[in-house]
């Protein structure tokens, strides 16, 4: 495996509340994005990385059945951190954070997600999007009550519904599939997603270049079209 990433803070924000892990001895990768005041994103985002880190062994463990529990139990142990942390120190209060995660064991993967962080998969030059989005505007989508146009500039496009750290019990995404020879996975914040569509990173992924080509390319649009937000992409190719 592969593994090439990127975090900016872009050319708004003051500070870098996105975060990434890579442990690949334990086949383990994924973003994370807080939200909260000050620096409690910050701090929100690295506690869930620090508490999937330290849960590494565990997952390397587990037997197959068990793995999918076996996330979300690190990642309700991560929630429960978070709470403890802004309900304790009044500069962390209402802190946050998104989580996408990949799990990677012989031939297949497990994809553990919770908020807008997103994972697409980019196989025989098709690319797919394998999360939902757990906010406002992408329930209305999945309901039919706005467009995927419309979301882009609707003015609660921001507003999670399901996040680490936003009620003390949490509903976590997860599923197991089989990854190939040549598979590679996107990891990215909203930052990056909000700004470079489907079809942009469909064209750029397309273009005869190598992967540090595509992701300097990606780096550079986001900067260029005014990076509103923090961005990270952490991409696992597969060889």
């Amino acid at each position: 495996m592969r593994v090439l990433s990127f975090s900016e803070v872009g050319c708004v924000r003051k500070n870098n509340e996105d975060a990434f892990l890579t442990l690949p001895e334990y086949g383990v990768y994924a973003v994370a994005d807080g939200m909260g005041g000050h620096l409690a994103g910050e701090v929100a985002a690295q506690t869930v990385l620090d508490v999937l880190k330290d849960g590494a062994q565990e997952l390397k463990n587990a037997a197959e059945q068990e793995i999918e529990n076996c996330i979300k139990a690190i990642l309700n142990r991560a929630n429960r951190q978070v709470l403890e942390s802004s309900t304790r120190n009044p500069a962390n209060e209402g802190m946050g954070t998104t989580l996408t995660a990949l799990v990677f064991r012989e031939r297949q993967v497990l994809l553990a997600h919770i908020g807008d962080s997103r994972a697409y998969l980019w196989r025989g030059n098709i690319l797919t999007q394998l999360t939902n989005d757990h906010s406002l505007v992408g329930e209305l989508v999945r309901l039919g009550q706005i467009s995927i146009e419309e979301a882009d500039t609707h003015p609660q496009r921001h507003v999670l519904v399901r996040a680490v750290g936003a009620a003390w019990d949490i509903e976590i995404d997860s599923q197991i599939a089989e990854w190939l020879p040549g598979d590679v996975f996107l990891l990215c914040t909203d930052g990056l997603s909000n700004v470079l569509s489907e079809q942009d990173l469909t064209e750029e992924l397309s273009k005869p270049i190598s992967w540090e080509g595509h992701l300097e390319n990606m780096r550079s649009m986001i900067l260029e079209r005014g990076a509103p937000d923090n961005f990270t992409a952490l991409c696992c190719i597969s060889e």
